[in-house]
C-alpha cells in the first residue's frame, strides 16, 4: 500500500484528488498550514483511517524531514495567481519546490509529482510563469523521479477562474476583453486532471514534462460567452485598449484578493495551448473529454436568475 504525502491537498485539485487516491487504498497525508480552517473540510474528503492531516510551517525543514521517511510519492499542487508580503511567486514557486525536491531524493521517494502551468516558457515577461519555471528547473536538477504537469486553465465549482468570471458577467452591463479576447486556452476539468495523476502514479512515469489539456480550444471571448449562455444574461463586450487596462488594473490589484493583476494581464498575451515541445496527456495515454459548455451548467445555475431553482428550465 503506497503512502502519498500532498502539499496544497486543501486547493482546488488537492480536494478532488484526495478523494480519488483514498478510495483506491492510498495512505494519504495531507500537509496544511492551517489546521483549523481547513482541517475538516480535508477529513471529510477522504475515507476515514487512509487520510492524515499534519499542520505545520512548511518552509520549516526540520519538521519536513520527518513527514518524508516513510513515504513513496510527493505530490506538490501549492500555487499562488498573485503576490502578498508573505508569499512571493519565488518563495512559492521556486524555492518552496526545491526544498521538496531534495527532500525526496534524501529519502529516495519513488517518485514527485509537481504542478506547473501551460506555457511558462513563452511568458518570459511574466513573474509568476519566471518562478515556475525557475522551480521546474530546480526540481528536476535536484530529483530525477520526478514528473512535472502544466495544465491549461482549470476548471470547476471550485476554482478562481469560470466562479469569478460568472460572478463579474452577473454584476457589470459591459465586459472588457483584453488583448480581443483572442487568447487561446485548452480548459481542463478538475476531475481530468486528478485522473491523468493518478495516471502518472500507476503508470509510473517520470523524468517527463507533460502538458495536460483539455479536448477543446476556446478563446477568451469564446469562454466568456458560453459562460453568458449557461448564466441566461446578455453583456456588451468591450474590447478594452492596453493602456486603460493597465490603469484599472492598478486600482484593482490594490484588493485583498485582486480580481486581476498586472502579472496577470501579461500571461493573457500569450495562447494556453500545447507547443509540441513535450509530450502530452495524449501521448501518455489519457484523454480528456469532458466538455467546457457541459461542466459548467452542472453549477452555473447559482449564478442565474433564480439561483438553484433556475435548473428547472434546463
Amino acid at each position: 500500500m503506497k503512502k502519498v504525502l500532498i502539499f496544497g491537498g486543501s486547493g482546488q485539485i488537492g480536494r478532488h484528488l484526495i478523494r480519488r487516491l483514498t478510495n483506491k487504498n492510498y495512505l494519504v497525508t495531507v500537509v496544511t498550514r492551517n489546521l483549523h480552517k481547513k482541517g475538516i473540510a480535508l477529513r471529510l474528503g477522504g475515507n476515514p483511517g487512509y487520510i492524515e492531516i499534519i499542520e505545520t510551517n512548511i518552509f520549516d525543514e526540520e519538521k519536513l524531514k520527518d513527514l518524508f521517511k516513510d513515504k513513496d510519492i510527493c505530490i506538490n499542487l501549492v500555487g499562488i495567481l498573485s503576490e502578498s508580503k508573505k508569499n512571493t511567486f519565488k518563495n512559492i514557486h521556486t524555492y518552496f519546490p526545491a526544498l521538496l525536491s531534495k527532500k525526496c531524493e534524501k529519502y529516495k521517494l519513488k517518485q514527485f509529482i509537481h504542478i506547473s502551468a501551460l506555457g511558462v516558457d513563452k511568458a518570459i515577461d511574466s513573474k509568476y510563469a519566471k518562478s515556475k519555471l525557475e522551480g521546474e528547473k530546480n526540481i528536476l536538477e535536484n530529483f530525477s523521479k520526478t514528473i512535472i504537469l502544466r495544465p491549461s486553465v482549470i476548471y470547476s465549482v471550485d476554482d478562481s477562474f469560470t466562479t469569478n468570471l460568472m460572478t463579474l458577467l452577473s454584476l457589470l452591463p459591459v465586459f472588457p476583453l483584453y488583448y480581443g479576447g483572442k487568447t487561446k486556452f485548452l480548459p481542463i476539468h478538475v476531475s481530468e486532471i486528478c485522473e491523468i495523476i493518478l495516471h502518472v502514479m500507476e503508470k509510473n512515469i517520470f523524468d517527463e514534462i507533460i502538458e495536460c489539456v483539455g479536448p477543446e480550444e476556446l478563446s477568451f471571448k469564446e469562454i466568456i460567452k458560453k459562460l453568458l449562455v449557461s448564466i441566461d444574461k446578455k453583456r456588451i463586450l468591450v474590447n478594452l485598449p492596453l493602456f486603460l487596462a493597465r490603469i484599472i488594473i492598478f486600482f484593482l490589484e490594490k484588493f485583498p484578493r485582486p480580481l486581476i493583476t498586472q502579472d496577470q494581464l501579461t500571461l493573457l498575451k500569450y495562447d494556453n495551448i500545447i507547443s509540441k515541445k513535450y509530450k502530452s496527456n495524449l501521448d501518455i495515454g489519457y484523454k480528456a473529454k469532458l466538455k467546457f459548455e457541459d461542466e459548467i451548467k452542472k453549477y452555473s445555475h447559482m449564478w442565474r436568475k433564480g439561483g438553484e431553482y433556475s435548473k428547472k428550465r434546463d
